[in-house]
């Protein structure tokens, strides 16, 4: 593994991550204690000192396997969770969740479940459409000088809602959904980040599972996954993805790798760090070895043509989802 800052200001961290959503039930289907407790474990022990999660995950259950299974190796990780991504059975966002006492009252929760006295990293999980991003990130700031979290974060925000935020304390990290499948950022966020120094950070990297090669079909879905309802894997869509998939599959073939390999090696040439999320230890120790991959030009350059940024099929989740998203 390799570590480098993360963006201009932030902790040093692994340049791959672990996402922690795939921990909670009712997902991507269900995990056992035991197979949490493995996968957890295998990320740190491959050197995976990024570790991130939310509050929303499982309603909290992400955070509390998270703070058992590292109570003793919190020294060892740089720890992220977010707050205000919470939503009605509609899908819908649900208001307020970007005022100053939430703040206060989220963070106090994710702290007592994660068994710390600091989060490094806290994100905003989506921006409050009835509250100004000042005032939100206003009452962050105050954390950081109460020694309760050390890093501000915004998810999945528009340059714009980020220069906003940088104008009232500078902001750590950005995450959004960025893979082969999901080119978004780059019709403006990089930049954007770049610019300001902030830290981009890559979630669902592998395409939320298509890009990795475990969704064929339907029936690969439990009955409460949450891809069930996502254009891109229904019908004639997933039949196009799969394809798609299958081409990657074959370059990494080539090149001796797996295709999930490769797809991170693309996000990381862009200075992005990808926190894939998996519930099988054997992934995590796949994944974390992508960090040493050294590819030449042409493997990526081919990359590109095998699948241009117009290729997949369907967007890249359904009306309620992209609703909450700031654009």
């Amino acid at each position: 593994m390799h570590y480098r800052t993360l963006g201009e200001r932030g902790p040093k961290v692994s340049i791959i991550g672990f996402g922690a959503m795939t921990l909670a039930p009712g997902i991507y289907g269900d995990m056992t204690e035991g197979e949490a407790t493995a996968t957890l474990t295998a990320a740190v022990d491959a050197g995976m000192t990024f570790i991130d999660t939310a509050d929303m995950y499982g309603d909290g259950h992400s955070e509390r396997v998270i703070g058992r299974v590292l109570a003793g190796r919190r020294g060892d990780i740089v720890l992220a969770t977010k707050f205000g991504g919470n939503h009605d059975e509609n899908g819908v966002l649900r208001h307020g969740l970007g005022r100053p006492e939430y703040v206060r009252t989220a963070l106090e929760a994710s702290l007592t479940r994660l068994g710390t006295d600091h989060i490094d990293l806290y994100y905003l999980h989506r921006l409050d459409p009835t509250t100004p991003i000042e005032d939100t990130v206003g009452a962050l700031a105050e954390q950081i000088a109460a020694g309760r979290i050390g890093h501000i974060g915004l998810s999945e925000v528009s340059p714009r809602t980020l220069r906003r935020a940088q104008a009232v304390h500078p902001i750590t990290a950005v995450q959004t959904e960025y893979s082969l499948f999901s080119r978004n950022p780059e019709d403006g966020i990089l930049a954007a980040c770049a610019d300001l120094g902030v830290g981009f950070v890559a979630y669902s990297p592998l395409g939320r599972g298509l890009i990795g090669g475990a969704v064929r079909s339907a029936a690969d879905f439990g009955g409460d996954d949450w891809r069930r309802g996502n254009p891109r894997f229904q019908g004639s869509n997933l039949s196009r993805n799969v394809s798609l998939a299958d081409a990657i599959a074959t370059l990494a073939a080539e090149q001796g790798i797996a295709s999930a390999q490769l797809a991170l090696a693309w996000l990381l040439r862009r200075g992005a760090f990808p926190i894939p999320g998996t519930r099988r230890a054997a992934n995590v120790r796949a994944n974390a070895a992508a960090a040493d991959l050294d590819l030449p030009d042409a493997v990526f350059e081919r990359l590109e043509t095998l699948v241009p940024r117009a290729a997949v099929a369907g967007p890249q989740a359904d009306e309620s989802y992209l609703a909450n998203i700031d654009r």
